[in-house]
């Protein structure tokens, strides 16, 4: 009996939920500015770097909240 493992130790249902917000709030943020800077890019000479940054924090955020919850 003495070679019984513990359980693993797991992060409070608190941290986790303020986590997934945090991810959805980023990524949402992230969403519409790569939403509006890519019209800007379509229809004024604005530059596509930050965009396509703000496509990429979106799509990891996507990522790690769909991870998270499944």
């Amino acid at each position: 009996m003495s070679d019984i493992s513990k359980r693993p130790t797991r992060t409070p249902r608190r941290v986790r939920e303020k986590r997934a917000n945090q991810l959805v709030l980023v990524g949402g943020i992230a969403g519409v500015v790569a939403v509006v800077g890519f019209l800007l890019v379509l229809f004024t000479s604005f530059g596509a770097g930050i965009p396509l940054l703000a496509a990429i924090i979106c799509g990891v955020c996507i990522y790690l909240f769909r991870k998270m919850t499944t």
